[in-house]
């Protein structure tokens, strides 16, 4: 529950909660944890009691209506047939998109090329002491002449 706080924060609770409550704070956290325990002991006695009236075992994990049908009401053939269609649906949208990301690739490693040529490209000629001189301002460079 408090996984995601540091040290800091957590003291920093504890003192607002030291403020609020002041002297009660003891009874409060004992009040708390006390209603902790009943509810998890709702929790216990409905999954038993469920458990009692279907005439299975069920945790309480079991209890998220995905998982109920996927253990109690389908078998193995039915849920097999279920997944059956939406399977090859799954297969051929997975082949489309590795299809896409394949051109995409290309598209990219293309556009690599022509912006390393454009670069060479508006370099400029070299001048006679080994460097390239800058472009002239108003040239203007076609990237697409290869």
């Amino acid at each position: 529950m408090f996984e995601n706080l540091n040290m800091w924060e957590v003291g920093g609770l504890l003192l607002v909660a030291l403020l609020i409550f002041g002297d009660r704070l003891p009874q409060v956290i004992g009040d708390g944890l006390r209603m902790l325990r009943n509810l998890r002991n709702m929790a216990r006695n409905a999954t038993t009691d469920l458990s009692r009236e279907l005439g299975t075992d069920i945790q309480l994990e079991d209890l998220h209506p995905k998982a109920f049908i996927r253990k109690h009401l389908l078998s193995e053939e039915d849920e097999e047939a279920l997944r059956k269609p939406l399977q090859s649906v799954y297969n051929n949208v997975r082949s489309d998109i590795e299809g896409v990301r394949g051109e995409l690739k290309d598209v990219a490693s293309g556009m690599d090329l022509k912006s390393a040529e454009g670069s060479s490209a508006k370099a400029g000629p070299v001048d006679g002491g080994g460097t390239t001189a800058p472009a002239p301002r108003g040239a203007a460079v076609d990237l697409d002449a290869t």
